[in-house]
């Protein structure tokens, strides 16, 4: 069956799945492989119990549901990029190595208040996420804004050729998933993947001004719309950051703008969407509403009340850059008891040990209640603080402790699961 087809089938069922265990009657069902599962294993469950087809890669049995191709993963990011051609809609690519998620909310949020905007959801940011997302975009949509995850070069690239995008943001570019990148020239030139296909495609790209590595990687980009604390079509800076960032604006027709996210380190994502709302000509009214509106979710600069305790829960990931930012913010906070509880950051390869070490320093520099951490990149690191080897092990810890008017701040890589801290 050629791509055609299939498009065909999936213009009769608009729904496309790949886990069995989410299936609803009428999905498309595409059997993916992985190191761990085979979804051709599954397909005949799947048609039993009520997908509309199964396109498989694999000789599982003979029934009209079924539908061999070479790989399904491929077919169907062939079936998302002919899907996807069919718009002539601004795609808009949100990547980076801090803060692409509430970048990508936020946009979102600006855009769908005035569009029909569809946007990435929860973490579906990799080959799979990327083209289920554009297959849940329907014929109506004016607006798309579609987050890439990386973890090595190339990705960004592979994701480019069926997204399509035709605008871009590159958040940052920090010291993340080191050991696939290889370093952070080589984290520039992953995420830079996606300049290059703008540069190439006549597309346009959002940047924070204050990134001087922004403006030589975005060179030859036909179109550049700049935002930053100086210079750019918004300008911006913290007004206030307790409980939540209050920013000053300027470039629009409201000169601060109240947010429901905890940390001054959001201020760059909170600007991209202004800047993006303006550029698209939603009324500022809107944008700010939007904006004021928005309450992260997702363990995300979450700001959470327990009791007389408040907690920042910033948990979903870490790196370096991120750690820094948030135990520097956290730090500033005008409280008097200030509890850390850091889980380890992954994918750092040799310079794991290293960026460790320099947050350890870090935290020596400031006075806490009481610190916390998690995991074994931590555990020959520490002389005055507590370590645990798992978040279960510190949350039976905190248990016991009954904290009053205190504030916590929980962040850790996403495999640490630090948010089980708060499960007390």
């Amino acid at each position: 069956m050629n791509i055609e087809e299939l498009y065909d089938l999936y213009l009769q069922y608009p729904s496309v799945q790949t886990d069995t265990r989410k299936l609803q009657k009428g999905d498309i069902f595409f059997a993916l492989k992985g190191n761990n599962f085979n979804g051709n294993q599954f397909a005949i469950e799947a048609i039993e119990s009520g997908a509309s087809y199964a396109v498989i890669d694999e000789a599982v049995g003979h029934d009209r549901c079924l539908i061999r191709v070479d790989d399904a993963l491929t077919a169907l990011q062939q079936l998302a990029k002919y899907h996807r051609e069919k718009f002539s809609i601004p795609f808009i690519a949100v990547t980076g190595s801090n803060g692409k998620t509430t970048t990508r909310e936020l946009v979102h949020a600006v855009l769908s208040s005035h569009y029909i905007a569809y946007a990435t959801e929860g973490n579906l940011n990799n080959q799979i996420g990327i083209p289920l997302t554009l297959l849940r975009i329907k014929k109506d949509g004016e607006m798309a804004v579609i987050e890439m995850g990386a973890n090595h070069l190339k990705e960004i690239e592979s994701y480019c050729a069926y997204t399509l995008p035709t605008h871009g943001i590159i958040t940052n570019c920090g010291k993340a998933h080191l050991e696939g990148f290889g370093g952070i020239e080589g984290v520039k030139k992953g995420k830079g993947e996606l300049y290059d296909f703008l540069k190439k495609n006549n597309g346009t790209a959002f940047a924070f001004d204050d990134y001087d590595y922004l403006h030589e990687m975005s060179a030859g980009i036909p179109e550049v719309i700049w935002y930053g604390t100086k210079n750019g079509i918004v300008t911006g800076r913290v007004k206030m950051s307790e409980p939540f960032l209050e920013a000053e604006i300027e470039g629009a027709a409201f000169d601060s703008v109240q947010t429901k996210l905890a940390g001054d380190y959001n201020l760059p994502n909170v600007l991209c969407a202004i800047a993006a709302g303006k550029y698209f000509h939603v009324p500022d009214f809107k944008i700010k509403a939007a904006i004021e509106n928005y309450t992260p979710s997702n363990s995300r600069s979450q700001l959470i009340k327990m009791g007389s305790n408040t907690v920042i829960l910033d948990a979903y990931n870490a790196n370096p850059a991120s750690m820094r930012a948030a135990i520097e913010n956290f730090a500033r906070l005008h409280a008097k008891n200030k509890v850390l509880l850091l889980g380890a950051m992954m994918e750092l390869g040799d310079e794991s040990e290293k960026e460790h070490e320099e947050i350890v320093r870090l935290i020596n520099q400031y006075e806490w209640k009481d610190a916390v951490f998690v995991g074994r990149d931590f555990k020959n690191l520490l002389n005055n603080f507590r370590y645990f080897n798992s978040s279960v092990e510190a949350a039976e810890w905190l248990k016991q402790q009954h904290f009053e008017n205190t504030y916590f701040l929980v962040k850790g890589s996403r495999s640490m699961q630090m948010e089980k801290v708060l499960d007390i």
